[in-house]
C-alpha cells in the first residue's frame, strides 16, 4: 500500500514528520536509488528501498517514554553547543528515540520521547491544541487582575496568547514567591516564561507536570518510564478530541 514518503519515513523511526519533510527537502532522502525532494512523494514501504543519508530504513518496535527532564538540558537530540541533552538520560533505551515538542534547558519536567512520529505529530501540531500545564515560581506575590489577562489571553511579540487556565496553587510570604499553575494550548518558544514577563513577573522555577492526560506523579528527576498502552491511547484521544473542537469551532 503507498503512503506519503514522510509518513513512511515517521513511521519508521526516522524522525517526527516534520523533520522527515525537511529532510526530504534537503535532498537526503532516496527512493530506488533517485533522490526524491517532493513533499508528497507516494511509496510502498514493502516493495521500494527508502534510504536516509544513503542508510536504509526500517521498521522498529515503537516505544513511548515520559522522561522527567531536569535543567540543564536541551530536549533535542544534539546540540551544536556541546550541552547535555535529553538523550544522555535515554541511552539505556536501546532504542532511538527523540523528544515531543521542547522544554526549555532552564524548564524541568515532563517530557515525552517516542520513535513514532505519527504520534509525535499528533500531540504537537498547532491545529490539535493538546493542552500543557506548569507549576510557575515566581517573584513576589500577582494581583489577581494579572492572572486574569493571562487567562484571557496577553499580548506577546509574536501575537496575542490563546485563553489559558490560571490559579494560585501556594504563597510563601516569607520568600515572597508564588507558585502559580497554568494550563496552555498553545507551544511557542519559552511561552510561559514571557506571559509572566508581560504582567511583570520574573519566573524563578518552572516545571511542567501534564500534557493533556498524562501527569508526571511520582517519577524521579532525570527517571524514565515506558508509557502504558492506555496513557498512549488517551494521549491520542486528547489529540484527536481537541483537532475536533477546534474544527467544529
Amino acid at each position: 500500500m503507498e503512503e506519503r514518503l514522510q509518513k513512511v519515513l515517521a513511521q519508521a523511526g526516522v524522525a517526527s514528520r516534520r523533520k522527515c519533510e525537511e529532510y526530504i527537502l534537503a535532498g537526503r532522502v532516496k527512493v530506488n536509488g533517485l533522490t526524491v525532494n517532493t513533499l508528497g512523494t507516494k511509496v510502498d514501504p514493502n516493495k521500494d528501498e527508502i534510504r536516509v543519508d544513503d542508510k536504509p530504513i526500517r521498521s522498529q518496535d515503537k516505544v513511548y517514554l515520559m522522561l522527567y527532564k531536569p535543567k540543564g538540558y536541551i530536549s533535542s537530540v544534539t546540540d551544536p553547543r556541546g550541552r547535555r541533552t535529553v538523550m544522555d538520560l535515554v541511552k539505556s533505551v536501546g532504542v532511538r528515540v527523540y523528544p515531543v515538542g521542547r522544554l526549555d534547558y532552564d524548564s524541568e519536567g515532563l517530557l515525552i520521547m517516542t520513535n513514532d512520529g505519527e504520534f509525535a505529530n499528533a500531540l504537537t501540531h498547532p491545529r490539535h491544541h493538546v493542552p500543557k500545564t506548569y507549576l510557575a515560581t515566581v517573584k513576589g506575590v500577582p494581583h489577581g487582575s494579572q492572572l486574569e489577562k493571562l487567562a484571557a489571553g496577553i499580548e506577546l511579540e509574536d501575537g496575542v496568547t490563546a485563553p489559558a487556565e490560571v490559579e494560585y496553587q501556594d504563597v510563601d510570604l516569607d520568600a515572597n514567591e508564588s507558585v502559580i499553575r497554568i494550563t496552555i494550548y498553545e507551544g511557542r518558544n519559552r511561552q510561559v516564561r514571557r506571559m509572566f514577563e508581560a504582567i511583570g513577573c520574573t519566573v524563578v522555577r518552572l516545571k511542567r507536570i501534564a500534557i493533556g492526560p498524562l501527569q508526571l506523579g511520582g517519577l524521579s528527576r532525570g527517571k524514565h518510564r515506558p508509557l502504558t498502552p492506555q496513557e498512549i491511547n488517551e494521549l491520542k484521544q486528547s489529540a484527536n478530541q481537541t483537532h475536533k473542537f477546534q474544527k467544529r469551532g
